[in-house]
């Protein structure tokens, strides 16, 4: 019996058209409500750093929120579940809620607390690194520089666990890249303490000398 190959190629086509159809619907509606996630993400870390964990925990309540509805659209779809753009939002989420937990003295979640994929959490996590230094050179000029070294410990912890990852970019993008820069960070940040406390002592010391 002879194939029809014209009528066999149309048909195949016209069924990838309609898969990729659906998930370009899907790409779609993820990309808007990745925004919102990126957006709640930021409103937060700035009243982390205002000092309002109030308002930032009315943020961090809607970034969940926003997550979990981009988690639902794009969970079904692995082309979409592990793409740039999720990591993208999804890192952006673990740096908001990792950083809003350690500020209030809280314990961190892993990547299987929050139900996503372990690349785009090493990228947030990656990504507190920065915050925690602008915390901890905020305490300094409060002159509360105990509380500045505890942040610090925390991006050099933060830092000394990624170097350890020995990972193709493939399965972890931009974690090499995190990890690079939390080192300049940690070890910017170390010697400027050091400087700091080192004057702060001999401030100190002579204040004490001559009053």
């Amino acid at each position: 019996m002879a194939v029809d190959y014209q009528a066999r190629i149309q048909e195949e086509v016209e069924k990838a058209r309609e898969f990729l159809s659906i998930r370009d619907e899907v790409r779609e509606k993820a990309i808007k409500v990745s925004r919102d996630v990126i957006k709640y993400s930021g409103w937060a870390i700035t009243e982390i750093h205002k000092g309002d964990l109030e308002k930032a925990g009315e943020y961090i309540s809607m970034l969940e929120e926003a997550t979990r509805r981009f988690l639902e659209l794009v969970k079904p779809y692995p082309e979409l579940y592990y793409s740039g753009m999720a990591n993208n939002a999804l890192s952006e989420y673990v740096e908001a809620v990792v950083f809003y937990r350690i500020v209030r003295g809280e314990d961190i979640p892993g990547y299987e607390d929050l139900e996503i994929p372990p690349a785009p959490y090493l990228q947030g996590l990656g990504d507190v690194v920065g915050e925690l230094r602008r915390l901890a050179l905020e305490e300094v000029r409060r002159d509360n520089f105990d509380r500045a070294w505890f942040y610090y410990s925390i991006m050099e912890a933060i830092y000394l666990s990624l170097r350890k990852l020995d990972l193709p970019e493939a399965l972890a993008p931009g974690v090499r890249h995190k990890a690079d820069v939390a080192r300049r960070l940690t070890d910017d940040t170390k010697a400027f303490l050091i400087d700091l406390s080192s004057r702060k002592r001999l401030t100190d010391l002579l204040k004490e000398k001559l009053g």
